[in-house]
This record gives structure tokens, sequence and C-alpha cells, in this order.
């Protein structure tokens, strides 16, 4: 029997449904009932193992939940290995209310579980909702079930795009309207909210006023999703460079200004499609990330392609990012300053750079291929190679000097997923 993963077109709220598999509903009275709540549960799960032929930098997924495949292990299970799990209550008509809880390894080590959605909604008619919480992002084709695997036809989604924005929800309130124009079925969405993580015993990165709208149609197998968001930014990293920078007057103060994420605002906006007739799919998105600061100004796309065969799903990918601002500066005029001062702004500039090269300029091809070896289960393996340019690091983290931008790079990957 023909498995076929639950298709990218489903609209936001059946695609949150489907990544769960098979649910268990439990009455708290007889289902005739229409004041009884209706209780839901179920959860996914990905176990994967990752290796990188670099092993002068790690290759991850997500900064959030980073990987170590590389530089700090040959073969590791922390890129895309996660579990989450789904209780959901239907109040009645109108009111209903869902928690997920996923575990995966985070910034700071472990797998805690964190809260990954925790909302209320409200049905106000059959086609406005309103929910007030803790939300899915809804940025990206894939966006609002990107951490279930099972749903998704690669190991994970490119992360030339996904990578750049790691965050994949925000505390706040959503209204959705459905509507129709001819044959095209649309679910417009606007959002506002704001996120705060922990990056490290003294740091943290909160995206205040996250404002947005996103807009789903979909027309028989075709699916297009437009999306727009706008954040103001601030993440308490290398504090101490931008103080030593300002330390050397108009001039250091002016880089500071220009590459701090202090209050600074943010922009993504982003355009995809799939063609999903059943047999094989094609999709690509591209996506604009504008932070006005060390996190640069990108531009990120890919095309995929897939063939179902029986169980199996054959699929090739490819993925670029591409940065539209400098990631190399001179910085501070060394020529201008005392010698005594020379070395200590030759040590800010080096450390600037190295800020600098981590934004993304990056291209990757991929091959895998999928198989639904049992009901609610997917094994897939998947080969990446993946070329950093122009001095960038691309998407790797934990970079060590013998690292070099330009070289190519393999990654092999292997991922159990799974619903229940």
């Amino acid at each position: 029997m023909t498995k076929v993963f639950p298709p990218l077109r489903l609209s936001v709220t059946l695609a949150a449904t489907l990544l769960l598999g098979c649910r268990i509903a439990v009455a708290a009275e007889p289902a005739g009932d229409d004041a009884s709540p209706r209780w839901s549960f179920g959860g996914y799960g990905t176990l994967g193992v990752v290796h990188s032929s670099e092993d002068g930098a790690d290759f991850t997924a997500n900064v959030v939940n980073p990987g170590d495949a590389g530089h700090s292990r040959a073969w590791s299970p922390a890129v895309d290995s996660r579990i989450g799990m789904q209780l959901g209550v239907q109040l009645d008509s109108q009111w209903s209310a869902v928690v997920q809880l996923v575990s995966e390894r985070r910034l700071q080590g472990g797998y805690k579980p964190q809260f990954e959605w925790a909302n209320i909604k409200y049905q106000a008619t059959p086609d406005l909702s309103v929910r007030l919480g803790r939300i899915a992002l809804p940025m990206f084709l894939t966006g609002d079930y990107r951490k279930a695997g099972y749903a998704l036809p690669w190991v994970r989604p490119p992360v030339e795009l996904y990578g750049a924005i790691p965050i994949s929800n925000s505390d706040g309130v959503d209204a959705s309207y459905r509507w129709r124009a001819g044959d095209a079925n649309n679910v417009t969405q606007v959002f506002f909210g704001r996120t705060d993580i922990s990056i490290s015993s003294t740091a943290r990165a909160q995206a205040r006023s996250l404002t947005g709208l996103s807009n789903i149609t979909t027309a028989g197998a075709l699916t297009l999703r437009a999306s727009f968001l706008t954040t103001v930014l601030s993440v308490g990293l290398a504090r101490e460079l931008f103080d030593g920078l300002r330390m050397f007057g108009p001039q250091g103060a002016a880089l500071a200004e220009r590459y701090e994420v202090n209050a600074k605002r943010a922009d993504v906006g982003s355009l995809g499609f799939n063609y999903d007739p059943g047999e094989w799919f094609f999709m690509g998105e591209i996506g604009r990330m504008n932070a006005r600061s060390y996190l640069g100004d990108k531009t990120a796309a890919y095309l995929s392609a897939g063939y179902r065969v029986h169980d199996f799903t054959p699929y090739l990918a490819y993925s670029a990012v591409r940065a539209n601002t400098a990631i190399h500066v001179d910085g501070l005029d060394l020529a201008a300053l005392p010698p005594q001062l020379a070395v200590p702004a030759a040590q800010l500039n080096a450390g600037l750079n190295q800020l600098l090269a981590t934004i993304s300029h990056q291209r990757s091809i991929t091959a895998g291929v999928r198989w639904d070896l049992h009901p609610n289960y997917a094994l897939k393996l998947q080969y990446d190679r993946i070329t950093p340019q122009r001095g960038s690091n691309g998407t790797f983290i934990n970079v060590q000097p013998e690292f070099r931008s330009g070289r190519p790079v393999t990654v092999l990957s292997a991922a159990l997923d799974f619903v229940f």
C-alpha cells in the first residue's frame, strides 16, 4: 500500500491536527452531549543521527536548539532528535484549548521539555477564530509543523531558509479568517506577540511587538503561502565588544550603533508554493530577513521535488542563502590611532568580523529518500553537500580556527519519524 505523508497544502488547523497522527479522544460524558468537553491526546517524535565531514565547526539545523555534528562529535543525535506531546480539549462549539510540550536540545544543554504551544481558542463564527497564548509562528510553508518530522518530506526543512528564523512560536494573540475567491480557499491570519529566549546564563534574546500577517491559499493541488512579520529585536551578546568600540570615540560609537542588536527593527517576508497532486510534489520558497545589525540582511530560497513509488519517496532539493550586507569590514581606522591603542583596536576589529562571518552565505544540494515502513513511522536517509561562501561560516556554529569558508562539507543524516 502506498503511504503518503500529510500533504503540505493543508490549512494551518488541519495540518496541526494531522501531524499528531492517531489521536486518543476521551469524552467526559457521552459524545452526543454537545455540552461535554472532549479531550484529545497525541504526539510526534524524531530519532535522528547526523555526521558532518567538517571537523572545524558543528552542523546544526537551528541555533536555538543547536546540534553538534562535526567538531564536537563525529556522529550526533542532537541535531534532529526530539519528542512532542499535545493535549487538547474542546469545551463546546466555540471554546477550545491546546497545550504542546516539546523536548529537544536546548541552548544551555539538556532536553528539558518546554511549551511549544499553550493557547485558548474562541471560534467566533464558522470562519473567524481568535487565539490567546503561545502560538505557532505562521512563517514559511511548514512553519506551523516544522518540528514534526513525520509531516515533512525531508529529514529537516532547508536550513538556509528555516535556520534564518530559529524561533517557532510567540506569546500573544492571533485571529484567522477563512474566505473563498472563486475556486480558491484562503486562510488569512494576523498576529501580535513577543518572544523571550535565554541564550546563556547572562544573556537573553527578545523579540518585542512582533506583528505580522500570513495568508494561505489552496486551489486543488496547489498551495501558496505569503507571510510578513516585523519586530523590535534585542540580543544580549557581545556587549564587551560593543562597549570597547564605543571607547574609541565617534568612529567606534558609529560601528556599535550599526551592528549591535539593541532594539533594532527586524523584518521578515516570505513567499512559498507547493504543488502536490499525490504521486509527486514540487515546492519552493523564498524569503528575506533584515535585522539591521550583525545578524545581517539575507535572502534565502530553495526548490525541492520528490516522487512517491509505493512506500518510498526519493527527493531532491537545492537551497541557498546570500548575504545582502558586507560580512567583513575594515572597522576602526588603525592608522589614525597611536601605537598603544592600535593593538586593542585590531582585536576589536577581529571580534566584529567574527560576528559578521555568522551572516550566512551558503548553498546546498540535497538528495534523500523517505520510506514509510509502517503506519505512522517513516525512515529517512539524506545527503547534503553544503558550501559556505565569501568568508561566511554559513549555518555552521562552534567555528574553530581551522574552518575554511568555500570548502564543501558532506552531511549525512538518518532519522526515524513517528506519530502517536
